[in-house]
């Protein structure tokens, strides 16, 4: 074999999956079609976050000499093109930061498209230069191809007026005064309060009958309730079904006879495997209709010496969980002794406010007739929220009255995804509740939020006794 292992794709998953098996001194390589880093760093995880975090900065600097988005009339221009040019620069860093890393780790770039010969055969074209085409067999095999907007038939995206979630980064000149986004998903709500935080009058349309369901239910009431002071308007249990484009303007048509009619329509409805061109069926392996690969919990294909990690592997679908993903199969891959990935997997939704959590709901306890008991934490009683400007939002403990133990913790304000991992550490540890109330947590921070909600647990308690 040419190496020991391939690896297909430069994302999370593929750059955690190379690199750990470069350190274990195997001789490795990654293939890559288009831009070292991935969907993850080119035009997914890293350009929106950097996106929302530019937006929270530039509102937070309104009448310094940083162009204000919130103005729409007098500084659209401006604006986007600041927005573009700080998630640019992001983007060319990160990039940087990635191919060192493979460079010093002594892990092989291959850029072009790569499709099987065979189970341990790769053809690597190298459609930009016209290269003659390579042929790399290795020993072991990861797919990490991660996926691309799922279009719908029939819509026409120009890329102006009809985007995807790619397509948001191309966005010309200006920041659109009115916005329709079809798909209330974690990436759709993202780019529904991005917008609608620089004055954009959204509308957000989906089939299903609220917003994200699997969420806590007082989280997702809070967020609706945010999104609507910032003027966004919910069309829920609305199915789309055409959509035509006329004068500088896009005419979304609802299946009730409705018609939105805004400047940009936003696609979010999902994504889709990017396997179509990797010739699955040389390997003796198949995609699903959402472009998925089947595999088990040590991310082995039905071939055992191949593996997907990542997106393209199903849910959850996090950059997180993608590079833990590729970490393990490396290490499986060659036989190395690893654990499996954690049951209890944090989830932030980068939306304005943030949102995180990890473990179960008040619903599904109830669900389960699981006793338990919530302590609750208002940004609003936090000095350091107040000197922020931060007083939306709140902390929520859910504890075990048996143990003591955390049993989920869901977070919705600033610094979410930040504070979570304190709850994380502790979930299901017997006395976690003890620790909360007894520790003593720097002042002024928002993290002393937990100490607050953790009181607040225990006070009731008391009452239950």
């Amino acid at each position: 074999m040419d190496l020991d292992l391939l690896v297909i794709g430069s994302g999370p998953g593929g750059q955690r999956a190379a690199i750990q098996a470069a350190k274990l001194g195997k001789r490795v390589a990654i293939v890559e079609r288009e831009r070292v880093g991935g969907v993850s760093l080119h035009t997914g995880t890293v350009p929106s976050k950097t996106l929302r975090q530019a937006i929270l900065e530039n509102i937070a600097s309104r009448g310094a000499d940083m162009p204000d988005p919130l103005n729409a009339e007098r500084h659209a221009a401006a604006a986007a093109q600041y927005l573009r040019d700080r998630t640019a620069r992001v983007i060319a860093q990160e990039t940087d930061v990635v191919r060192d890393q493979l460079r010093r780790n002594g892990v092989g770039l291959l850029m072009g498209d790569a499709s099987f010969v065979d189970e341990h055969a790769v053809r690597v074209n190298d459609a930009v230069t016209d290269a003659k085409d390579t042929v790399v067999t290795a020993e072991k095999i990861v797919i990490a191809v991660g996926t691309k907007p799922a279009r719908p038939e029939g819509v026409d995206f120009d890329e102006r007026r009809v985007i995807d979630s790619d397509g948001i980064l191309r966005l010309e000149t200006h920041v659109p005064r009115t916005m329709t986004v079809v798909g209330a998903g974690v990436i759709g709500v993202e780019y529904v309060s991005m917008f609608a935080a620089m004055g954009t009058r959204v509308t957000l349309v989906d089939a299903r009958p609220k917003l994200l369901p699997y969420l806590d239910r007082e989280v997702a009431i809070a967020l609706r309730y945010l999104l609507g002071k910032r003027n966004v308007n919910f069309r829920f249990n609305e199915e789309v079904v055409a959509v035509e484009r006329q004068e500088g303007r896009a005419i979304t048509h609802l299946a009730s006879g409705k018609q939105i009619s805004s400047h940009t329509l936003l696609y979010a409805t999902g994504r889709q495997g990017a396997t179509e061109g990797l010739a699955l069926e040389n390997a003796g392996l198949a995609a699903d209709a959402r472009g998925r690969i089947d595999v088990d919990d040590e991310f082995r294909t039905k071939k055992r010496h191949i593996f997907a990690v990542g997106d393209v592997a199903g849910p959850p679908g996090l950059a997180a969980t993608s590079m833990e993903q590729g970490r393990i199969a490396a290490l499986r891959a060659f036989d190395e002794p690893v654990d499996s990935l954690p049951g209890l997997v944090p989830v932030g939704i980068y939306a304005i406010p943030e949102i995180s959590y990890v473990g179960r709901t008040e619903e599904e306890l109830t669900e389960a007739a699981v006793p338990y008991v919530v302590g609750i934490s208002r940004y609003r009683e936090l000095a350091k929220a107040l000197m922020m400007g931060e007083e939306d939002g709140f902390l929520k403990i859910i504890v075990s009255p048996d143990d003591r133990s955390l049993l989920g913790v869901h977070i919705i304000g600033s610094q979410a995804t930040d504070l979570l991992h304190i709850g994380q550490a502790l979930m299901n540890r017997e006395n976690a509740l003890d620790f909360l109330v007894s520790a003593v947590f720097n002042y002024p921070t928002l993290a002393e939020a937990y100490k607050i909600a953790g009181l607040d647990a225990q006070n009731r308690m008391r009452d239950l006794t």
